[in-house]
């Protein structure tokens, strides 16, 4: 035990900091680019033209279009999952497993003729946003990882709380011109204190959203451990049934998908089909959540074989429910609109700031005191991790974007290629992090990735240029992307001269400076 209460949560606070605190800015960067998924997705697949709403009787008939090819192709599947047209995709999407811990299929049908769609295989920014809470791990190791790295950070920010006396006063303060140091310390503190409520909120709400996860034991103690009827008596979803073990044929969804529409005034989300060819088959339409923070998607479920209602489920939570889905809807921020949204995103990347600064400040903190000293080997393997972290997940990032420029786009399994180049180029950077001196790596990282944002940019608008002719109309999406990505290449160039200017010595600690910066925390 340190020597006081306050001296302890500073060391907890370093310590706790330290061991989650790479896979933390991970979570913390892919969360933040999955404020804008729906318009990395569109970006990588540039062969869509954005489209309009379709009006019911249309949304109807390429729905029956998509059951139509599921029923041809997907006949031994239990559940189908149809996603109709809608104005960023305007085709119809199909999805299914063909049985447990079987690989996804995935096909994008023409809504007016249902034929395959002639587009790039990607996961676009679907695998950002669950490489943010999966870590491209099986589901279930990947979420138990982030899981118990989330609650460390929970631990972290209210230990930094307790440890830091002048929270707000140094919210004003940043001494550059003092040691590194003490300059990484005020850029910690400023990125923590900036946007506290939003850090304590989305680590908050993070860990409820997987909650049942984490904590079942209530719930199995309950329901023995059948969710479906947990969340149907929660008021989430609509009450599943069983099959009945006989064949039965699926009646017609088109006017089931009208119907619903009638009774729901919510945009359309999916459909989703349950033991198609069984005679107790269910049809279920989903809709879009209604605006509010409440993340609740109304649904009519339907018996598939005869078309009749089975259940409506159009709000009216009981508080522990709507407890929940607040939670959940105020971590994914559906409900926030194109302003909220850059406030999001904006917090969401001091959050990244703030976990790369600690990291940073940790490493610097423990340099020798002596010019030319070689620094302990678990101080270099910080400092080669960070590099690996701070400087290769966006390397990794723009990477993955440029392969997906760059690739054919006939090639087998090209999304795979796609996270394969995203994976290659983050090794990379991280064995140059690891095994080049840390005074010429950060600028040589930066600089590659700074590089490879800007190759990004430049294929994207290679491709627009022989796209369109003279005076056709350019996406906004795709100019704000190729924006972004040179933005990002810029500050990363910029970062990488800082980095080249860096003598790499450890400069003395400022005069008055105290103690408690000593040990690496955000303390004072």
């Amino acid at each position: 035990m340190r020597t006081s209460f306050r001296q302890s949560m500073a060391w907890l606070h370093a310590w706790s900091g330290l061991i989650v605190g790479w896979v933390l800015f991970a979570v913390f960067v892919t969360g933040t680019a999955s404020y804008y998924r729906p318009e990395i997705s569109r970006w990588m697949r540039p062969e869509l033209q954005a489209g309009t709403v379709l009006g019911p009787d249309a949304t109807a008939a390429a729905v029956e279009r998509g059951v139509a090819y599921l029923q041809a192709q997907a006949g031994g599947a239990r559940s189908w999952f149809i996603t109709p047209p809608r104005p960023d995709i305007p085709l119809v999407e199909l999805f299914w497993r063909t049985g447990p811990g079987q690989p996804p299929n995935r096909v994008f049908l023409d809504p007016a003729t249902g034929a395959p769609a002639a587009l790039r295989d990607t996961r676009g920014g679907d695998f950002l946003y669950r490489f943010h809470f999966e870590l491209n791990m099986a589901p279930l190791w990947g979420r138990w990882v982030v899981g118990i790295c989330a609650m460390i950070m929970l631990m972290a920010l209210i230990s930094g709380i307790i440890t830091h006396r002048r929270i707000f006063a140094d919210f004003f303060t940043f001494r550059r011109d003092k040691s590194a140091q003490r300059g990484w310390l005020d850029a910690h503190n400023v990125t923590g204190v900036l946007a506290l409520p939003f850090h304590l909120m989305i680590t908050y709400t993070g860990l409820v959203t997987l909650s049942f996860l984490y904590m079942p034991w209530g719930m199995n103690a309950a329901y023995r451990g059948d969710t479906q009827r947990f969340f149907a008596e929660a008021g989430q979803i609509t009450a599943p049934r069983p099959s009945a073990g006989r064949p039965g044929a699926l009646a017609p969804v088109g006017p089931m998908v009208l119907r619903a529409l009638e009774t729901i005034h919510e945009p359309l989300e999916r459909i989703s089909i349950v033991n198609p060819k069984d005679a107790n088959a269910t049809v279920v339409v989903v809709f879009e959540e209604p605006h509010g923070l409440s993340h609740e998607h109304p649904q009519v479920a339907f018996d598939g074989t005869t078309g009749a209602v089975v259940e409506v489920r159009a709000g009216a939570l009981k508080p522990a429910a709507k407890t929940f889905t607040t939670m959940v809807g105020l971590h994914e921020a559906h409900f926030a609109g194109p302003a909220l949204r850059i406030l999001f995103f904006l917090c969401g990347l001091a959050g990244s700031a703030m976990v790369a600064t600690g990291l940073l400040l940790w490493s610097v903190a423990r340099l020798p005191k002596k010019v030319g000293t070689a620094p302990h080997p678990g101080v270099r393997l910080v400092q080669g991790l960070n590099i690996a972290t701070i400087a290769g997940l966006p390397a990794a990032i723009a990477g993955y974007f440029l392969a997906n420029r760059i690739l054919p786009v006939g090639l087998p399994d090209r999304a795979l290629w796609e996270i394969r180049g995203f994976f290659a180029v983050w090794v990379l950077i991280a064995a140059v992090g690891l095994l080049r001196p840390q005074r010429r790596a950060w600028p040589e990282v930066l600089g590659a990735a700074a590089a490879l944002y800007t190759a990004a940019a430049v294929a994207d608008g290679w491709r627009m240029q022989r796209a369109f002719g003279v005076g056709d109309p350019v996406d906004p999406v795709f100019v704000g992307v190729d924006l972004v990505l040179l933005g990002l290449a810029a500050l990363l160039l910029f970062a990488a001269g800082k980095a080249a200017r860096y003598d790499g010595t450890r400069p003395s600690r400022a005069r008055g400076a105290p103690r408690g910066a000593l040990s690496g925390t955000a303390a004072e």
